[in-house]
């Protein structure tokens, strides 16, 4: 059993058993450094709770430009919310940024635990909660903060995505050139 799956559905509604039975409908898998996990038009049936490693999430502009969406690490579900839920072709893909193990569940047992275990759907409703809380936050950021105060706040957070990630990913994730995240950071280092 994994300790990454406690971490990840830790709520005092779920009880030892029923957290023995959310364990065993995951099964442990891994991907290779760039290898693609969801790819865009597909339409995805699972999800993904990182033991180790890092995902990104991006989805391609209409000039077929890469722009980096979000990063998953350890601790943390790797899904395409919006595809796995509605069943609607993705509009993003995931990618290994680095080898990656992690536990994946199938909707159709995530659905029948949601609609079984009370705890569970207590916890699935907390996780979408903050899911929708980051999102907004993130949106604010990317209108009312500068460039430099988006990756003070990045750095500050995401210590993990910092050291693995490469800064061409960070950049887009932060609505910025490569150049001005070379510039920020170059100016950072005088100070």
């Amino acid at each position: 059993m994994s300790m990454i799956l406690q971490e990840v559905y830790r709520h005092p509604m779920i009880t030892a058993s029923q957290f023995e039975e959310i364990s065993h409908l995951h099964q442990r898998v891994k991907f290779r450094k760039g290898e693609m996990i969801v790819n865009q038009g597909d339409i995805s049936s699972k999800y993904y709770c990182i033991e180790t490693g890092l995902i990104r999430s991006f989805a391609l502009s209409h000039d077929a430009q890469e722009i980096t969406t979000g990063f998953f690490e350890k601790g943390s579900i790797a899904i395409e919310v919006s595809s796995v839920f509605l069943q609607t072709p993705n509009k993003e893909n995931l990618q290994a940024l680095s080898d990656v193990t992690c536990w994946e569940i199938k909707i159709e047992d995530f659905q029948r635990l949601y609609h079984a275990i009370a705890g569970f759907r207590e916890w699935g409703q907390i996780w979408m909660t903050r899911q929708l809380l980051c999102l907004k936050t993130r949106s604010l950021s990317m209108i009312t903060d500068s460039a430099k105060t988006r990756y003070l706040n990045f750095i500050s957070e995401s210590q993990e995505v910092i050291r693995f990630a490469p800064l061409k990913y960070i950049a887009s994730y932060l609505g910025i050139t490569d150049t001005s995240l070379s510039r920020i950071r170059k100016e950072m280092c005088r100070a």
